[in-house]
């Protein structure tokens, strides 16, 4: 009994129908060509009659494949030289003439390939389409990104987004190498101007409203 699912329930059909087998291979035969009916056989077998009979058809592929074997008794002299001769057949493609000679020879006529047409605009209209689609949809994204990119160059560098995209254009256009501009520490030089430092209300020291620092330097931004 097979394990295999497929053949399982192959059996199973046809066990629950008695009706459906035969006693032998011309009885199936005739009822395939009387009725709706397909029989089961062995692929050579098949391919031998479907070359004889052109009202018949292999359908699908092989269920199972099995080779074919010469028996001889056991510890014959003729085991070895049998398999030596087939052996020989088999590399002089001796065997392959054999089958073309008598299952082939004078069979059904094979059917011509039909040739291929050849597509039309109306067949590749849609690989245009979807093309074209994903060109335009890169370049929405290349664009966002590349918006995305300056606005964050901008904020990191304290510059409007308008200078920031002409330099990246320039930069783009000549082929140059972007240097990265960076804000510029303030600088201390000598002054005689006074701070005056102004506390909270609730931070006031008793008896000291103001405060004031003579330190006779001033920050200067660039």
């Amino acid at each position: 009994k097979s394990h295999i699912s497929t053949f399982e329930k192959m059996w199973a059909f046809m066990s629950s129908k008695p009706s459906s087998f035969v006693k032998s291979n011309e009885e199936g035969i005739q009822r395939v060509l009387s009725s709706d009916y397909a029989l089961l056989m062995e692929s050579t077998a098949i391919e031998y009659i479907t070359q004889r009979n052109c009202n018949l058809t292999q359908i699908g592929g092989l269920i199972d494949s099995k080779g074919y074997g010469i028996g001889t008794p056991m510890a014959s002299p003729y085991r070895d030289r049998i398999s030596i001769a087939i052996l020989q057949l088999q590399e002089a493609d001796e065997i392959h003439k054999m089958k073309e000679r008598w299952w082939r020879a004078g069979g059904c006529p094979e059917e011509k390939n039909k040739e291929a047409s050849a597509l039309g605009i109306q067949n590749m209209g849609g690989i245009f389409i979807v093309l074209a689609a994903g060109l335009i949809l890169s370049v929405v994204v290349a664009v966002a990104e590349f918006i995305y990119k300056l606005r964050k160059t901008a904020e990191r560098e304290q510059r409007s987004f308008c200078s920031t995209m002409a330099d990246e254009i320039r930069l783009s256009l000549t082929c140059q190498r972007r240097v990265k501009h960076k804000p510029q520490p303030p600088v201390m030089v000598k002054s005689d101007a006074v701070i005056n430092m102004h506390t909270f209300n609730d931070r006031r020291l008793p008896g000291k409203d103001n405060m004031t620092c003579n330190t006779g330097l001033t920050p200067v931004f660039p």
